[in-house]
């Protein structure tokens, strides 16, 4: 496909096959109609990494210098938090009166549709991936093997048997107790509600992201056009 753009693209997210928002360097934003990419991008050009939303008119994109732009259907608009020392990685929410915000330094951001509140983390670990079954049911994964889980009240380190050179990228699973985690030298976890157990691979390429359809259609990507695919078995 043409996108029209030959700046790195990070982050990607749709409502539909014609409704489909992807983020990148130097604050690019397009957008795609179901036949064509568009360049929608504002005056911001700080690099974006994430992008969220709740419908095609509440759209949330994130990035470098605590950038977070929101689309209301017809523009972008800056939303001014004060944390321009941060990197934002990514953003999830139930919706929009309920959005995590994660990022360098264990900086966790919850807006809970009246106010915006940094959350006490328990790491200063850079924190790279958010995916959640329910407002109190929320995984964020990043750098040092990092897992925190928060379950309404507050944030939790889970404990992990890798070592602290892993770098857990994307985490997304179908519920509490399915979850699955990539990470930097093939690594691929899974969450069955009780514990983290290894899904070897047969490889050391750096994975970067996991997304599927169900428990039994799961892919995974990285490093070198690494793309994998889980069946369930």
């Amino acid at each position: 496909m043409n996108s029209g753009t030959t700046n790195d693209l990070v982050g990607v997210w749709g409502t539909s096959s014609e409704d489909i928002f992807a983020v990148g360097a130097h604050g690019t934003i397009l957008h795609y109609n179901g036949n064509s990419w568009r360049n929608v991008a504002d005056n911001n050009t700080n690099d974006l990494v994430g992008v969220w939303g709740d419908s095609s008119t509440d759209v949330l994109a994130v990035g470098h210098q605590g950038t977070i732009l929101h689309y209301d259907g017809a523009a972008w608009s800056d939303v001014t938090l004060g944390y321009t020392n941060y990197v934002i990685e990514a953003i999830w929410g139930t919706y929009l009166a309920d959005i995590f915000a994660v990022g360098d330094n264990g900086f966790i951001l919850h807006y809970d549709g009246k106010s915006r509140n940094s959350m006490t983390s328990g790491t200063t670990s850079q924190l790279l991936s958010i995916w959640g079954s329910s407002p109190s049911d929320v995984f964020v994964v990043g750098a040092n093997g990092t897992i925190l889980h928060y379950d309404g009240n507050g944030w939790n380190i889970m404990p992990v048997n890798v070592s602290n050179d892993i770098s857990f990228g994307g985490i997304w699973g179908t519920s509490s107790s399915n979850v699955f985690v990539v990470g930097s030298s093939g690594i691929i976890l899974h969450y069955d509600g009780n514990a983290w157990s290894s899904m070897p691979a047969g490889m050391t390429t750096d994975l970067l992201s996991v997304w599927g359809s169900s428990p039994s259609d799961v892919f995974a990507v990285g490093a070198n056009g690494t793309i994998l695919h889980y069946s369930g078995n």
